[in-house]
């Protein structure tokens, strides 16, 4: 049985196909400009990010050097200095920097961001030896020694450094050594960002730690009296919290990932882009 079109009907259909096609049209034509509205968004928090990066940095050098008695290599207290000091340049702020480095560095090419990664985190490696050494040093040379890696702090550092190797290892392996299977690396990528995100989590988190434990045992009583240096340091601890907050925002957001390129061939887009 035929069904009959009347003229009604057949000029809502037309009316409704040029609506959708308007609303297509609408919506391509809208897709640049929310594009770039997303990345001057991103360049807009990026800044923010490192000038916060930054004075993290700065201002663990300053209370280094105003109420820990500056660096050197003469005298235990001394020489541990430098573990506060290293470990924020590289499990901090290197660290934020080599996970926001692709949706940063959006236009170069994608085997080129793999290879400024892996750098960054072979950098990182290097600061966190020496600020294991410091630490380590520094209980040695004590009169008497102090025992290490009995604390809560020292332990999470353990936890921390050690999933930070493997995950330089196994990244190193599945998406740089030539010759590994699209597949695996497909297998591979997810848990990859997953523990690289925590990995950074963690490590903010037994910086904060540190800090505390740093105070607690430099001020022991007289912490409790609010002491310039107990408030400069639960100043450093909030700050390291808050730029942890920003780059995980930034790095999981969907918005903020880079578009693949064609010159980036077979070579996979994962979250962190």
């Amino acid at each position: 049985m035929g069904t009959t079109v009347t003229p009604e009907l057949e000029n809502n259909r037309i009316e409704e196909a040029v609506t959708l096609n308007n609303m297509t049209e609408q919506n391509r034509n809208n897709a640049p400009s929310q594009k770039f509205s997303h990345v001057g968004a991103y360049s807009s928090l990026y800044t923010i990010c490192q000038i916060v990066g930054l004075l993290l940095v700065f201002s663990v050098f300053y209370w280094i050097l105003n109420f820990r008695g500056g660096f050197g290599f003469t005298e235990a207290k001394i020489i541990f200095n430098w573990h506060p000091l290293f470990m924020t340049i590289g499990f901090i702020y290197l660290f934020a920097n080599s996970i926001l480095h692709y949706r940063t560095f959006r236009s170069l090419k994608k085997r080129d961001l793999k290879n400024h990664h892996a750098i960054i985190h072979g950098c990182i490696i290097v600061l966190v030896l020496l600020a294991g050494w410091a630490s380590f040093a520094s209980h040695m040379y004590s009169n008497p020694p102090i025992p290490n890696l009995y604390s809560l702090h020292s332990w999470l550092g353990v936890v921390t450094i050690s999933m930070f190797l493997s995950q330089f290892v196994s990244g190193f392996v599945s998406f740089l050594y030539p010759g590994i299977a699209v597949q695996y690396k497909e297998v591979v990528m997810p848990y990859h960002i997953f523990f690289g995100i925590f990995n950074f989590i963690l490590a903010i988190g037994t910086s904060v730690l540190g800090f505390s434990e740093k105070l607690i045992f430099a001020l022991d009583k007289e912490y409790k009296n609010f002491p310039k240096e107990g408030m400069f340091g639960n100043f450093l601890g909030l700050l390291c919290v808050f730029y942890g907050a920003l780059v995980v925002y930034m790095v999981t957001k969907p918005e903020f990932k880079r578009e693949p390129k064609p010159e980036d061939g077979v070579l996979l887009t994962g979250a962190l882009e």
